[in-house]
């Protein structure tokens, strides 16, 4: 079935948020343009720039929650209606006709729960364009975060629990649970494309052998409220680590 032929309403937003009043806005208005959209949900952490308030003017539902991605991600995706779901960063520029994309691959095929968007990181830097082609390098391996915008079908996120509400490294874990459920797919055309802002300032070479000790200490049993102590003192020293990025 082609974009076209998508339910008008089918989908189902969800954005964790925290001082992101500026970036949120444009997300939101581009969503807005979409035909498939249902609702969008904004979860706000306790922002002082007016993000939620934004939000709200804008058409979002907003709700607040304790502070910290995976939390907040739990609590949006347990508010949404839609058939389909879809989590995106507030810092994401989203495309037109992103919706229709992924719910076509959806609907073309119902063993797929679910995946994720080709990410394209902003900025005309040399190490910018090298992470865009990193990301597309470990999606081989079936590796995608939070950044590249996971869509699900409702029914299996219900099934597969959920967000869990980590400190860090919640993106991963639902990742984990979500290839175990079916082949997921990727959308090629049109991609997302992600503020590279975290990674400002820090050596790429620190900051991919971060993310590598990240992965291994979560492997190896470490909780992920330690490992988000070491990801935020790593950050404050301009180390950087993991790929994913608290709200």
């Amino acid at each position: 079935m082609n974009a076209s032929a998508i339910i008008p309403g089918c989908v189902s937003v969800v954005i964790p948020a925290l001082d992101e009043a500026v970036s949120l806005a444009c997300l939101i208005e581009a969503l807005r343009r979409e035909p498939e959209l249902k609702e969008i949900i904004v979860v706000d952490g306790g922002s002082i720039d007016g993000t939620a308030a934004v939000a709200a003017r804008l058409g979002a539902r907003v709700v607040t929650s304790e502070r910290g991605r995976g939390q907040q991600l739990r609590t949006g995706g347990a508010l949404a209606t839609g058939d389909y779901l879809l989590f995106l960063h507030a810092d994401t520029t989203f495309p037109r006709r992103g919706l229709a994309a992924f719910a076509a691959l959806l609907d073309r095929d119902p063993r797929v729960p679910g995946g994720n968007f080709r990410v394209v990181f902003d900025g005309d830097t040399r190490f910018a364009r090298g992470l865009t082609v990193f990301y597309a390098w470990i999606r081989r391996f079936a590796l995608y975060y939070g950044d590249s915008g996971i869509f699900v079908r409702r029914a299996v996120y219900s099934e597969l629990g959920g967000f869990r509400p980590m400190a860090l490294m919640e993106d991963y874990d639902f990742v984990r649970r979500l290839e175990r459920a079916g082949p997921t797919c990727r959308v090629e055309h049109p991609p997302l494309v992600t503020s590279s802002r975290k990674f400002a300032g820090r050596r790429p070479v620190a900051i991919v052998w971060g993310w590598a000790l990240i992965h291994f200490l979560y492997w190896a049993g470490v909780s992920p409220a330690r490992l988000s102590r070491i990801y935020y003192r790593a950050s404050r020293s301009g180390r950087g680590t993991s790929m994913s990025r608290q709200s």
